[in-house]
């Protein structure tokens, strides 16, 4: 018998939002990017950022550098910046030594994805990886959430739960995957949408619901 666990990344695991404005930074620094090119970037990668990106900014400015250098050096300097708090990492070891098995399931390119979890020191305390970049399909494609439940060698027909902070993504994705849910408040929530189970201001509010299951 399994407890599944799937965790969305960005926004709900580490904190996306303030590495990315480090990374930039240090980016446009190193590079000479100019001010139009740094503030074009911060946009068009506020949500999520892909090696095309970098195509289309250098064939917009006319950057020298290539565009695989530029995207490799970016995947570098997110993978040094974005953190994960030491009390999310141990509410995660907390629910290992629980016997729960525990996923990641993202949207996002799978490179960067990955450097991100080994970065954070995520990669050694999860069971599986689903990126979107892996299949070219985002959540809440269930396809997706089947990916993360098969590399964590468990099945999604035996339940678990699904915690982020994206209504559709990750509450509405989870739902039609058959898991139950928990929402990190913060993004305004969508019409029709059937409600999450629980509702957090933080992750480690979500390992402790899930440390308080019972088996059944």
């Amino acid at each position: 018998m399994y407890r599944l666990a799937l965790f969305d990344l960005d926004g709900t695991l580490a904190d996306r939002q303030s590495a990315l404005s480090d990374a930039l930074t240090c980016l446009c620094r190193s590079r000479a990017i100019s001010p139009d090119a740094e503030q074009w970037l911060r946009t068009e990668l506020a949500d999520r950022a892909t090696a095309n990106d970098f195509v289309r900014l250098r064939d917009a400015f006319g950057l020298e550098a290539s565009a695989a250098d530029l995207w490799q050096e970016y995947v570098d300097l997110m993978s040094v910046a974005v953190t994960c708090r030491p009390e999310v990492l141990q509410g995660l070891a907390h629910l290992r030594a629980a016997a729960w098995t525990i996923g990641i399931i993202t949207n996002g390119a799978s490179d960067i994805q990955r450097a991100k979890l080994a970065g954070t020191g995520l990669a050694s305390l999860v069971d599986g990886v689903a990126a979107s970049g892996d299949l070219e399909i985002r959540k809440p494609d269930r396809r997706l959430f089947e990916l993360a439940a098969t590399r964590c060698g468990v099945s999604l027909a035996g339940g678990g739960w699904m915690i982020g902070d994206n209504p559709a993504g990750d509450i509405g994705g989870g739902h039609q995957a058959g898991l139950r849910t928990i929402w990190l408040r913060g993004r305004p929530w969508p019409d029709g949408l059937p409600a999450a189970h629980h509702v957090v201001d933080d992750v480690t509010d979500a390992i402790t619901i899930l440390l308080n299951e019972t088996w059944e």
